[in-house]
């Protein structure tokens, strides 16, 4: 038997204004902030987080001050989570044929990087070796920037190769991941974020990779250890400031349009370079300033284009990676060993004739080599990429098939509250100032758009939506969409229509809160400097769906706040949340997420996309089902 009063609070609610999905779309799709507000505000959040850079008191100090800060990259960031035993591991390498040119001879070679992971490379022997007393001779590491399939048979790379070697230099030509013998969709940079889920930052199979060129010149019995150099052009470039800052072996360098300075990275992007270049925790502390003042008081050329039409165009960089450096130089009394050179002709991004020209100028100088006047006769000796292939395994592994050989021998995860804390250097915030921007009664439906500013500095967007006719509701659901407000449109409606409260949200990053509206791509590039600072994305969005949790029962008395998501980004954010907020929320409900984290790897995930995901080893301690188990 049904009760009168039960009849009449149904007969009532049949009364009530139903919504429709298409008229909460309306109401929550409006942006209330710009991409260019919210870029702004990640810019000026890190502002002053740049890490100092304070000139020495003496050559002795700094000498202490890089020991501390090549330590500290090399055991907390570079080798982070990578076996010790690989990072020790000797040389293995093997020849794979010879080539004989004018005034040369081209070894072919592969060398392991790591077990089952294979790299390839072309040793350039001078003919007539520039040997010392000792009957050595000095050798150049050059190493590649993004060049497609081509690799390693760059024709300005060969001819700079085939130059060093007629000089009487041994020359070693490196192949990059992802591009000549190792492309492939495995191999792409952003791969490395596949690395950091696992536990192993991405930046250690770039590191090793070129580490181990430097070890083939060092275990040659003809080279000179005390003259061996590094230099290459963009993606190159940053390989050798890396290199040369972090292994004092290499005597020389010379960099060519291949990194800036933090400022640069946030005033453009396009400075930003690929995920190694801004890995994970690799700015904590020190930046490529400190980098760059590390190869003092050894010879550098810190090279650059005037007009450069990709990245860190010369006049751009030269302030912060050049003239901030001389004074370290000077501390020294090596001023003149920390030079500058600026290609006008072509002036774009390059390593042609003059850029050439004046490494053969430096690194001549550098290892008493007699440079030449002009670059020699190239002709008939510039081969394909088909006849410098030096042949890799057939099982190759790559990246993310590392990340995945990796991946498969984890344990059971029993991550707790306090791991995850730690893991992800989680920082509460509070609403500092919610602005009502916008206000709408429609059709039984009250809307009120709020930009939430965080008492850290960075802000989200929320619409709050409520039946105007009903008594107020004592639940609030806060909905989060991977499609930004406006993809939880019919779900808000559903939720109204069962008499609730519901607040649509974009966090830092997401929807309205993206600082481009170019897809995903502006919010992957931003989460970057979250990682690269020593910060965590996942930490930060996390945190502003509890402020607002905590916001919404002060500011309108609810009693319960529920947490809905759409998609894997919401999903980890609402996990995250409910994890480390004990208590907070009342319901988590996941809609079109995943199963287990494992699906990152295995479908796979691009970095670009999913940002928030790929945080430093949350995949080596929790999975999905370990969050879910949450608060416990």
């Amino acid at each position: 038997m049904i009760r009168p009063l039960v009849l009449l609070l149904a007969a009532a609610a049949c009364a009530w204004t139903q919504s429709k999905p298409s008229q909460i779309y309306q109401l929550v799709e409006p942006p209330l902030t710009s991409a260019e507000q919210a870029a702004r505000e990640i810019r000026q959040y890190f502002f002053p987080r740049i890490p100092a850079l304070a000139a020495p008191a003496s050559g002795a100090a700094w000498d202490a001050g890089q020991k501390r800060i090549r330590e500290k990259v090399l055991r907390d960031v570079v080798y982070k989570g990578w076996p010790e035993e690989w990072v020790k591991a000797p040389l293995k390498l093997e020849e794979r044929g010879v080539i004989q040119g004018a005034g040369y001879r081209i070894r072919k070679l592969r060398y392991e990087i790591v077990p089952g992971f294979w790299g390839a490379a072309l040793l350039y022997e001078p003919d007539r070796p520039a040997v010392n007393a000792q009957g050595r001779a000095p050798a150049l590491l050059n190493v590649n920037g993004h060049v497609g399939p081509i690799g390693k048979a760059a024709d300005y790379k060969q001819k700079r190769c085939i130059q060093n070697a007629r000089m009487g230099i041994y020359a070693l030509n490196l192949e990059w991941l992802a591009f000549g013998e190792l492309t492939g969709d495995g191999n792409s940079h952003y791969n490395g974020a596949h690395l950091d889920l696992v536990g192993m930052n991405g930046l250690g199979i770039f590191y090793l990779a070129m580490r181990k060129g430097v070890d083939i010149l060092w275990e040659h019995t003809q080279v000179d250890r005390a003259r061996i150099g590094v230099t290459g052009l963009s993606g190159g470039g940053w390989q050798t400031i890396i290199l040369s800052s972090l292994d004092e072996r290499v005597a020389a360098a010379m960099p060519v349009a291949g990194y800036s300075a933090m400022i640069s990275k946030l005033e453009r992007t396009a400075d930003m370079g690929d995920h190694e270049q801004s890995a994970t925790d690799l700015l904590a502390g020190q930046e490529y300033t400190h980098f760059t003042a590390m190869l003092a008081p050894r010879p550098a050329l810190i090279a650059g284009n005037a007009e450069d039409d990709c990245c860190f165009r010369a006049p751009l960089v030269k302030p912060h990676i050049y003239d901030a450096i001389l004074p370290f130089y000077r501390a020294y009394g090596k001023e003149n060993l920390f030079q500058w050179h600026e290609n006008r002709d072509p002036g774009d991004h390059n390593y042609e004739w003059d850029n050439r020209m004046a490494s053969y100028r430096f690194f001549g100088q550098a290892f008493g080599v007699k440079p030449p006047e002009a670059e020699s006769s190239m002709e008939g000796e510039i081969r394909t990429a088909a006849e410098l292939a030096v042949g890799l395994p057939a099982d190759n592994l790559s990246i993310l098939g590392l990340a995945r050989v990796t991946a498969s021998k984890l344990g059971e995860r029993r991550g707790t509250r306090q791991d995850l804390l730690r893991l992800l250097r989680y920082q509460p915030a509070e609403v500092r100032h919610a602005w009502a921007l916008r206000g709408n009664l429609s059709k039984g439906v009250e809307s009120e758009g709020y930009r939430v500013d965080y008492t850290n500095g960075l802000s989200a967007t929320a619409v709050r939506l409520s039946a105007y006719e009903r008594p107020p509701a004592r639940t609030a659901t806060i909905l989060l969409a991977d499609g930004g407000k406006k993809a939880a449109a019919s779900e808000a409606s559903d939720r109204l229509n069962a008499g609730e409260t519901v607040f649509v949200m974009d966090p830092m990053l997401m929807g309205d809160e993206a600082p481009s509206r170019d897809g995903n791509t502006g919010a992957g590039l931003y989460a970057r400097f979250f990682y690269m600072m020593g910060e965590r994305p996942l930490a930060v969005q996390a945190a502003q769906v509890a402020a607002l949790a905590r916001w919404i029962k002060t500011r309108f008395g609810v009693r319960t706040v529920n947490l809905s998501t759409q998609g894997p980004r919401s999903q980890m954010i609402g996990l995250t949340a409910h994890a480390l907020e004990n208590g907070l929320f009342h319901e988590l409900k996941s809609r079109q997420g995943m199963a287990s984290l494992g699906e990152v790897l295995e479908k796979p995930a691009r970095y670009l996309e999913v940002p928030e995901l790929f945080v430093f080893g949350l995949y080596k301690d929790f999975d999905i089902n370990t969050l879910q188990k949450f608060p416990q």
